[in-house]
């Protein structure tokens, strides 16, 4: 393995997480066909007719038509996809928080799956695995040279099934066997705790379809503990977004009810709305208010609402709509700057279409398409700064992205970010080359050694605040000429 992905394994997590899906608005629902292009329509069965009958040999036709639905849909923009049987599955499990598998959170360490945290009550959390155990082998596969992604896919599998890990824990300087039955898994997109007497963290991860019933149960276990809290900060760090009504019921928690938490605009009715903190905006039919049983303490507590690079779609909603009401002081890092929504469509049992269909607008009116969050107070991610903050891949940086306000694609400038990257990385090679030792990996969130919950916890408390030196906003691509 070489040394690029050495350091880029520390934020794969961080860099990636805001390029992925976000908002479901609707299903099934379908659209009055316009005049179609027949020409064009002709020229596509055209060359659908040569490939089939000319191309070296066989072709799957299913497969060619897919290929060109694919196609079709990825050159609108990075978050519009046509979704097979399998894609679809994915997609299904990413939104619902349920997957079969061996119940770990991970990232890379030097090339290696590094487990990040067993999920509580797991098949690998029974088995004994710890955070910072390294997994060199899946089966008879060794792990080196796997991306990220192609290690979770030999990991998941069939409901029990088995899976044997080998592990080094290097806290005990020893590689052992561990063989281990796959069965569903809930992943827990929230997690909470007292940090101190008086002040909570609260951590979402990602908005899926029981992140709203987990983060009241969470921050009502949390005024149990301290009915007196005198601050909370809410931890959206590398939270890619979700479902759309979780961040509407997030930012409805703490805000006061009916005032708007997020708009949208697109070229059909279904994507001119607003959205208001009450329950009739969040709610599915039938269902109960999950956020009904909190105390009323909770829209008064100080609060801080922490964002890094990773922060996306729908954590950037909840960022923005507590910020633009003043109910929050936002901390930490510019935001991804994912301002669009997506609607899913179900073509079939089997396949949807998830496509761009509105930018969305904080209840100020601001598009944050392209440019992201601007924290109230920039942090650095260490004492040190930010150490892998120039590696990282935001909205306006990805391949076809929707152009923000104010914002013209500039090639130019694109490459110009995308050298910089690498001088970069390199830079970072060089040095930790220098010091034959390995890049560090930042703390993990919530950890005392956690630099940016401690300015927030400072922040909470009316003590200094170590605020970045180096961090400048971002701002959109200027125009030509100016």
């Amino acid at each position: 393995m070489g040394s690029k992905l050495k350091v880029a394994g520390w934020v794969a997590l961080g860099a990636v997480t805001g390029a992925l899906t976000t908002m479901q608005l609707q299903a099934n629902a379908r659209s009055p066909l316009s005049p179609l292009p027949l020409e064009e329509l002709q020229q596509l069965a055209a060359v659908f007719g040569i490939v089939k009958s000319d191309y070296v040999e066989a072709v799957d036709e299913k497969k060619l038509i897919n290929d060109a639905i694919s196609g079709m849909v990825a050159g609108l923009d990075p978050h519009s996809q046509y979704f097979d049987k399998k894609n679809f599955k994915e997609f299904r499990e990413s939104t619902s928080g349920k997957f079969v598998g061996v119940g770990i959170e991970i990232g890379m360490e030097d090339g290696l799956v590094k487990i990040v945290s067993p999920i509580e009550g797991s098949p690998a959390f029974r088995a004994g695995l710890k955070s910072g155990d390294l997994i060199t082998k899946i089966d008879d596969t060794a792990v080196k040279g796997l991306s990220l992604d192609q290690a979770v896919k030999r990991m998941r599998g069939e409901p029990s099934t088995k899976v044997m890990l080998t592990i080094f824990r290097k806290t005990e300087s020893r590689t052992f066997p561990v063989t281990i039955t796959r069965e569903e898994i809930r992943v827990q997109s929230v997690r909470a705790k007292m940090v101190e007497p008086g002040y909570a963290w609260l951590r979402v991860s990602q908005f899926q379809d029981r992140t709203v019933e987990d983060f009241a149960a969470k921050l009502a276990d949390l005024y149990k503990q301290d009915p007196k809290l005198k601050g909370l900060v809410l931890d959206l760090r590398n939270d890619p977004g979700g479902l759309l009504e979780g961040a509407v019921a997030l930012s409805a928690a703490f805000l006061p009810g009916g005032v708007e938490v997020v708009s949208t605009n697109g070229q059909i009715a279904e994507a001119k709305a607003s959205y208001k903190a009450s329950p009739d905006y969040y709610l599915r039919r039938g269902s109960s208010d999950p956020l009904k049983k909190l105390p009323e303490a909770v829209k008064n507590v100080p609060l801080v609402v922490l964002v890094n690079g990773g922060s996306a779609s729908a954590s950037e909603i909840v960022a923005g709509a507590l910020q633009d009401h003043k109910r929050a002081m936002v901390m930490g890092e510019q935001t991804f700057g994912k301002g669009s929504v997506q609607t899913v469509r179900q073509l079939g049992p089997e396949s949807a279409l998830k496509l761009t269909t509105a930018r969305y607008y904080t209840p100020k009116g601001r598009s944050i398409q392209a440019t992201g969050i601007v924290p109230d107070v920039m942090l650095d991610e260490t004492a040190e700064g930010n150490v892998f903050a120039a590696l990282r891949t935001r909205e306006a940086d990805l391949e076809k992205h929707l152009t923000g306000k104010d914002e013209v694609k500039d090639e130019a400038a694109a490459k110009e970010r995308e050298k910089a990257r690498e001088e970069a990385r390199k830079k970072l090679e060089e040095e930790f080359a220098k010091r034959h030792e390995p890049p560090k990996p930042l703390p993990e969130f919530g950890s005392t050694e956690d630099f940016p919950l401690q300015q927030a916890l400072n922040q909470l408390k009316g003590k200094p605040v170590i605020a970045s030196k180096t961090a400048t906003e971002r701002k959109a691509e200027a125009k030509p000429g100016e």
